[in-house]
């Protein structure tokens, strides 16, 4: 049996990448997704041990210490870390894994696994992305300002990553998504230009 390709997918907050995540896994079954710590509390609808294994940061402290994160990074006052022994095991047992982390994680986790494939989701512009984290109703003025800020910092790594995906359209970036996780050769790259007007918008 083969082991699986580590797929990371990367995108600023309101960028789509969970919903687009979740879409291509029901599509593809051998792709699993390998599930984060945390040491933030769950928002509405979200499941401990399906979205994040949700821990107290005293926790996630110790876990560090003991060497069970492959990366780990804060993130908005709280961390967020890779279960080294749950990936492992995914790969050893065929599967495709993906991992929904940051720039910095992306970073770490290339370090780790030279051979992954990384992907960077950018929102077609900086107005649509402060419209989608409105349209959340989840955050405050302050909080939203706080992750705009945050998504310029993040988009400005996209050279970092193997491949680029405008979310515009949710289905092309889908069936778009689900090309680089067939290994589909069949998805055109957006150009320098496009990406800076974007980055400037």
């Amino acid at each position: 049996m083969r082991n699986g390709t580590l797929f990371i997918l990367s995108a600023p907050s309101g960028g789509g990448k969970t919903s687009l995540l979740k879409a291509a896994r029901e599509k593809l079954p051998r792709l699993a997704a390998a599930v984060s710590h945390t040491s933030r509390s769950p928002r509405p609808g979200e499941v401990d041990g399906q979205h994040y294994h949700f821990v107290a940061q005293a926790q996630f402290t110790k876990m560090v210490k003991r060497g069970e994160f492959l990366e780990h990074a804060q993130v908005f006052d709280h961390a967020y870390g890779t279960s080294k022994q749950a990936l492992t095991e995914l790969l050893a047992a065929g599967f495709d894994a993906v991992l929904d982390i940051d720039w910095q994680g992306a970073r770490q986790m290339r370090q780790h696994y030279p051979n992954c494939v990384s992907i960077f989701i950018l929102p077609p512009s900086l107005s649509v992305l402060e419209q989608r984290l409105r349209g959340r109703g989840q955050d405050s003025e302050s909080v939203i300002a706080e992750r705009m800020r945050q998504a310029l910092t993040e988009m400005s790594h996209y050279d970092e990553f193997d491949h680029v995906l405008i979310n515009d359209d949710f289905e092309a970036s889908l069936q778009r998504l689900i090309s680089l996780f067939t290994g589909a050769d069949t998805v055109i790259e957006p150009s320098i230009e496009h990406i800076q007007q974007i980055l400037a918008s």
